[in-house]
């Protein structure tokens, strides 16, 4: 074999190799960026929060957080009331998520589209995503809620 013939192949291959990578890749990223971005606003020094902002990325969402010292403005502007509110509030596609909600029911809501504000986790249950202890949990309910009231979503016990 001539050393053009085997750079030929080697491109051949190289090239059917890069068509495989990016057929894999390709959906990963794809269903990836269909997440829409979640903006969360905390205080600058909660740990938790942070926590709970790690887990929303590592089940794929991007996170914008904004850092403010009246998070209690911004509960009130988006009809969170004093019986829902958790540590943090955070705006999702149209949606209101307060306090320690699990990726996995954030992904619920937003395939289901239900006719809400959004869904809180009330107070700062340990064993909630961000507020894990040693294995510790406590039983908590995630809450669906609108101007009419609340109703659970799904409990964790």
């Amino acid at each position: 074999m001539t050393t053009f013939h085997i750079k030929r192949w080697w491109l051949l291959g190289a090239t059917a190799a890069l068509a495989i990578i990016a057929a894999v890749a390709l959906p990963l990223r794809t269903a990836t960026s269909a997440l829409p971005e979640v903006v969360v606003y905390k205080s600058p020094t909660c740990g938790c929060c942070n926590a709970w902002i790690d887990h929303l990325q590592d089940n794929g969402f991007k996170v914008v957080a904004r850092d403010t010292n009246d998070v209690a403005a911004i509960k009130m502007q988006h009809g969170v009331t004093p019986e829902l509110a958790s540590c943090h509030t955070a705006l999702v596609d149209g949606y209101v998520l307060e306090g320690h909600v699990p990726a996995t029911d954030v992904k619920a809501m937003l395939k289901q589209r239900p006719q809400i504000t959004g869904l809180s986790v009330p107070g700062m249950p340990i064993g909630s995503p961000g507020m894990e202890q040693d294995g510790i949990t406590q039983p908590y309910d995630v809450v669906a809620f609108d101007r009419q009231g609340a109703r659970v979503f799904n409990s964790y016990r």
